[in-house]
């Protein structure tokens, strides 16, 4: 049986750059050698007529030729392993400081196959290309970590949010078999409510978690926001109506026309009046503002609802916030609307924000997309023949 032959380990990259610099010094005073044989003896000839006439004895003649020659090849003898220890020290060195970085960022993303995110690499001060280098991987280590921390949180809350329709079913199924609970038409839409809750929620999970890694499927159009908002109005006002509470929407200006997912964006102010419809009570009023600002456009949820602690205005964009005026019951109640509705705003490069000056003083939601995204509008208008 014939025995494998073992591979030749391969030189380290310092090795092979340095060789190969060594190689290009080498051809280089190779290279020049043979033309100073060629041309330097004819030109050195003629300025030394030039000089001295053509009265030069034979024996002087052969003498100032050798010794141009002799010349010539002690200076390349002796530049050459100068040039070729210089340009080895150079190469060495150069080529440490690049092998050291690619070695930098070999290891930092065998930490991160390892599953350790937080490894990072320093950008070397070599190039730009190697800082670009490095400034692209941390960012890509970092939206790792973040996706990461994204998956986490969703197990976690989708468990803790499980709970209570797993056991509100287990229970109402084991009193029916217990021949506790009848198995009549209350008892199945008891059960059907609780599972339709479950699909609600997970429908709800998939689609945050969706948004917030910015993997929405965008198909971006101009749209009127100011006829987008009056047609999610014109959904919203029988519930309201039957409620008890006014919906009202006004214009300010001209209407601002923006780039977004026409559907996405009506999906994220059916959750806004969602929200407010239910922390507005009995006789109260909900505005919607539509405006065409310096800075962008604007759409504004106002209503005279409960109101909340203006520290914690950012947290009602946590997933399943809790608080005594907790705000984020939207979406059948999943407690993820307002999560919902910020990522897609997001993810059209615009802001959700919202303030209150506290408890029972109503509170405000603002969307504002810049001016980029009429920018694009206008761009994409004078693109389109009419």
């Amino acid at each position: 049986m014939k025995t494998p032959r073992r591979r030749r380990a391969p030189l380290g990259f310092v090795w092979r750059l340095a060789a190969s610099l060594a190689l290009v010094v080498l051809s280089g005073g190779a290279t020049l050698l043979g033309v100073a044989l060629v041309i330097a003896p004819a030109i050195f000839q003629s300025h030394l007529r030039m000089a001295m006439g053509s009265g030069i004895e034979p024996g002087v003649q052969t003498h100032v030729n050798e010794a141009f020659a002799n010349a010539v090849f002690v200076s390349l003898g002796v530049a050459m392993p100068v040039a070729t220890l210089t340009a080895a020290v150079v190469t060495w060195i150069v080529a440490r400081r690049l092998a050291g970085s690619v070695a930098a960022v070999a290891v930092a993303a065998d930490r991160i196959a390892r599953g350790n995110l937080d490894a990072r690499v320093e950008a070397p001060a070599i190039g730009p290309e190697f800082t670009q280098l490095a400034d692209s991987f941390n960012a890509m280590a970092a939206r790792l970590a973040e996706t990461e921390t994204t998956r986490r949180r969703l197990i976690g809350d989708l468990a803790h949010e499980l709970r209570t329709p797993l056991a509100s079913l287990d229970a109402t199924v084991e009193a029916v078999v217990d021949g506790v609970l009848p198995a009549d038409d209350a008892t199945m839409a008891t059960l059907r409510e609780q599972t339709l809750r479950l699909q609600h929620l997970v429908a709800d999970m998939g689609a945050v978690s969706r948004a917030e890694e910015r993997q929405l499927d965008l198909h971006p159009q101009p749209v009127d926001l100011a006829a987008l908002a009056t047609e999610a109005v014109a959904a919203a006002r029988a519930r309201y109506t039957a409620a008890g509470r006014r919906l009202d929407i006004k214009v300010a200006g001209r209407a601002p026309i923006v780039l977004v997912d026409r559907q996405r964006l009506a999906e994220t102010l059916a959750n806004l009046l969602d929200n407010a419809l239910r922390h507005t009570p009995a006789g109260g009023t909900v505005r919607v503002v539509v405006d065409a600002e310096p800075t962008g456009a604007t759409l504004k949820v106002i209503d005279t609802g409960e109101g909340f602690d203006p520290s914690n205005a950012e947290r009602l964009f946590e997933r399943f916030y809790r608080a005594d005026t907790s705000r984020t019951r939207t979406t059948a109640g999943s407690g993820i609307g307002l999560t919902i509705a910020r990522a897609i705003v997001q993810a059209h490069g615009g802001t959700l924000t919202a303030s209150s000056k506290g408890p029972g003083t109503g509170a405000t939601f603002r969307i504002h997309f810049p001016t980029h995204s009429t920018g694009r509008y206008r761009e994409h208008r004078r693109a389109t023949p009419p």
